[in-house]
């Protein structure tokens, strides 16, 4: 796909909604994978013009507003920015991916986006700590289907 293809109102491969989970940097094999979650939620990616990303990264409780860049290549680059006020404090994470490639041999392939983000200033966690800066994570998202009655 050219990065022409990506003008708005016309099909992007990352225009949608994506099921995003976030993990922890543990190299320790024997932490419980349940111990390893960092973040859980759904981004949506929105129609913008070439090169730009914009949408939204939320659960219940948190949304983050993003704003960002895309570069298109083999893979397509993400670099974006999400922030917004979750409880009534400032939550700003940055994030970079990218979109994984078809496998030609593959079956069943369902689109993914794969990456790194890091927590940008501390704020507030629901465990009534610090949650602090700096904080390196790895995540991945995969298309969620869309909506009947919309391709």
């Amino acid at each position: 796909m050219n990065a022409s293809s990506n003008a708005p109102g016309v099909d992007s491969p990352l225009v949608g909604a994506w099921a995003y989970r976030s993990f922890n940097d543990d190299p320790d094999l024997s932490t419980s994978f349940d111990d390893l979650e960092f973040g859980q939620g759904t981004l949506v990616v929105e129609a913008a013009p070439v090169g730009i990303l914009a949408g939204h990264i939320g659960g219940p409780g948190w949304r983050l507003e993003l704003t960002g860049s895309i570069a298109y290549g083999d893979p397509f680059a993400l670099r974006f920015q999400g922030a917004g006020v979750v409880g009534g404090d400032q939550w700003i994470y940055d994030y970079v991916g990218y979109l994984v490639p078809n496998w030609p041999n593959g079956k069943n392939q369902v689109p993914a986006l794969v990456g790194s983000t890091v927590r940008a200033i501390p704020h507030p966690g629901g465990d009534g700590g610090l949650h602090p800066a700096g904080v390196v994570a790895s995540w991945y998202a995969v298309r969620m289907p869309a909506p009947p009655g919309r391709g």
